[in-house]
């Protein structure tokens, strides 16, 4: 099953089982791209043609005039300089696409977990050992002997079976109290067991997160995002009046309002999986800080730009696979606080001296350990 999402005027982008596939221009002149082979067509009412657009045809060998070679060679510059083109407007397609769908991701709700069956003794290892040590010293010819030894051992392999069963079902059993324990922990929301659930949870995020205190049902979450240079694009690719292929260059206001999407999309992916794995939290209150780089003493310097608070029951019902990020966060939060430039809705920092409680939080957070730069 895929889905469709146009990207810009003229640009469109499907997602299949097949993978990623990009439609530039207008139905009358429209390159397709990604997933399979590049293509045109064109159309008009139910009627519509399509090309693949592959390699040209092989020589018919007889001599050519230099001035023909001099225009198939331009004619190949043309064509890598165009595929080269149609590469980088997928790749930038795909950078567009994938700040639109991140908050779109599912968590599985966490469960009691449940310590995995004991694997039985094995019981071949067992009676050779045992075999062994009671056939020691007795001829090849003695059958008597050898039977007896032979049942004698089975014995012992029997009591050994026994034995090593029973020690693996204590294990397992001291196993599940433990894992009981810290369950009805996470359902009391103890702290201490919130906290390092959390932090587990954390550690593959693409924007580095932490959980930094709970209080009742209601835990403190902060996200690290980076600076707009390293998220959104400048350019993307749409098409000209003539329905061309051009990588204009996105406007400042276009590009904030991506980076809100990137910054609202990494807040729902934290709080989703926070409800997730931590079924009794209620709200989780959470603020965005961006990585700045060091200061003059090498030490990280961070800034906030966005604040806000999420019930768990307000994200019930959400449309995820149609809202966009930003939508989602301005409709189910609560205390939310921005900063957005007036004219081109850029995100700044936070004042957090008229902030008092989110500087406390803020103040709570290890930046060293969330930078990474220890």
């Amino acid at each position: 099953m895929g889905f469709s999402i146009k990207l810009a005027p003229g640009v469109r982008i499907r997602a299949s089982s097949r993978g990623i596939r990009t439609s530039v221009g207008p139905r009358a002149a429209r390159v397709h791209f990604g997933a399979g082979r590049t293509g045109f067509s064109t159309g008009a009412g139910p009627v519509g043609f399509y090309t693949s657009l592959g390699g040209g045809r092989r020589s018919s060998g007889r001599a050519t005039s230099a001035a023909t070679y001099q225009r198939q060679i331009a004619a190949q510059q043309r064509q890598a300089a165009h595929a080269q083109r149609v590469e980088e407007a997928q790749r930038l397609a795909q950078a567009f696409l994938r700040i639109l769908e991140l908050h779109r991701v599912d968590f599985p709700a966490a469960t009691r977990p449940i310590a995995p069956q004991p694997a039985p003794p094995d019981r071949e290892s067992i009676q050779k050992h045992y075999e062994q040590h009671a056939l020691a010293g007795i001829g090849l010819f003695e059958r008597a002997k050898r039977a007896q030894a032979k049942q004698l051992a089975a014995g012992w392999t029997e009591s050994e079976m026994q034995r090593q069963w029973t020690t693996r079902c204590e294990q397992q059993a001291a196993w599940q109290q433990y894992l009981d324990q810290r369950w009805q922990q996470l359902c009391r929301n103890s702290p201490e067991v919130v906290l390092d659930t959390l932090e587990e949870a954390f550690e593959d995020n693409e924007a580095p997160s932490a959980a930094v205190g709970v209080l009742a049902d209601e835990v403190s979450l902060v996200v690290l995002v980076p600076g707009v240079d390293h998220v959104v694009p400048e350019r993307m690719p749409t098409t000209t009046q003539a329905g061309n292929l051009s990588l204009r260059k996105l406007p400042q206001r276009d590009r904030a309002a991506y980076y809100r999407q990137f910054v609202c999309g990494q807040v729902l992916v934290t709080v989703r999986e926070a409800f997730a794995v931590a079924p009794a939290i209620a709200s989780a209150r959470v603020a965005v800080l961006r990585h700045d780089g060091p200061d003059s003493y090498g030490r990280p310097r961070v800034s906030c730009l966005l604040a806000a608070t999420f019930g768990r029951r307000a994200l019930n019902g959400v449309q995820w696979q149609t809202a966009d990020a930003a939508q989602i966060v301005n409709d189910t939060s609560t205390e939310l606080i921005l900063n957005p430039r007036a004219r081109t809705g850029e995100l700044q920092p936070l004042n957090l001296a008229t902030e008092p409680a989110l500087a406390e939080l803020l103040n709570a957070v290890d930046l060293a350990e969330l930078t990474g730069e220890q």
